[in-house]
């Protein structure tokens, strides 16, 4: 079968040019093709148009049993993804069968769902915010142990926002800036509880299956306030966030059960980190503002 490499990946290295990552898309072929023979897969074509950072295909095991091989760039977020699956034993996520990491490659392989589609392409946002909060507060219940904390992230992403702030100035107002990524370092050790977050959980990350109605995918697993875990959805929710971010994360916080001023704060802090990249994000910040004051 004739390599296919999924459009978003191919995107990826675009966006995000290094050598070690062009050596990585190099490889991908071989890389790939060693780790069907490792596990004695049958490949499909790989989903289009896929992720930025994986290569991800529908695979069948020598016994005839349907799996997901996944082939991911590494990326400090998600490094624990495996151990988080395995937290999770398939309690509102997929299964994880095996794993495997080799320099800056890590491959797991993973239950395949049916009929796979996405949570995003198949319900209305109110009725997603449901099912995402649902599985959110499942998923809160497994074990911590051995599990990164949250304020690790928060940090890094704080010291990549003010590299970029000091290259180019002026893309947010200075003091929304200050106040968000104060925000964004200050609010990991004030939560009063701490759980196994998926981090990254949007509708696009939930699929249909046979097990269950919905299964979790893709999640970057840390230790840390509930209340965080809800931001992904809401910056994927564009006309609602932008119509009326404070209501939406309020209705979102009773979902969920967690202090909506906690997740109005994180949806502020979160705002002015993206707005770099994601102008947009800069009035939502602003109009969020008032009342994280």
């Amino acid at each position: 079968m004739v390599f296919e490499m999924p459009v978003h990946l191919a995107q990826g290295a675009e966006m995000f040019p290094s050598p070690e990552r062009t050596e990585w898309v190099r490889r991908l072929p071989d890389t790939v093709r060693a780790l069907a023979e490792r596990w004695s897969l049958r490949l499909g074509r790989p989903y289009q148009p896929g992720g930025h950072s994986a290569w991800v295909a529908p695979a069948r095991t020598a016994g005839g049993e349907d799996r997901v091989l996944k082939v991911a760039w590494g990326h400090y977020e998600a490094v624990d993804e495996a151990a988080g699956l395995r937290a999770w034993a398939g309690d509102g996520a997929v299964r994880v069968y095996d794993d495997h990491v080799t320099g800056s490659t890590s491959a797991l392989l993973l239950e395949r769902c049916d009929p796979g589609t996405s949570l995003r392409e198949s319900v209305p946002e109110p009725a997603q915010d449901v099912v995402l909060a649902g599985l959110l507060r499942r998923l809160w219940a497994a074990p911590t142990a051995g599990f990164r904390p949250l304020q690790d992230m928060c940090d890094a992403w704080a010291r990549e926002f003010e590299d970029r702030w000091a290259a180019s100035p002026g893309s947010l107002d200075p003091g929304l800036a200050r106040a968000g990524i104060a925000l964004l370092r200050e609010l990991p050790a004030s939560a009063d509880r701490r759980v196994l977050l998926c981090t990254d959980l949007h509708a696009a990350n939930i699929l249909a299956a046979g097990r269950e109605p919905w299964l979790a995918i893709d999640p970057k697993p840390y230790v840390g306030d509930p209340a965080y875990d809800g931001v992904q959805h809401l910056l994927n929710c564009g006309e609602r966030l932008a119509a009326d971010p404070a209501g939406l994360a309020r209705r979102l916080a009773g979902l969920l059960d967690v202090d909506p001023d906690r997740l109005v704060a994180w949806l502020f802090a979160r705002c002015v980190q993206g707005a770099p990249g994601q102008p947009e994000l800069g009035p939502v910040a602003a109009a969020l503002a008032p009342a994280v004051r």
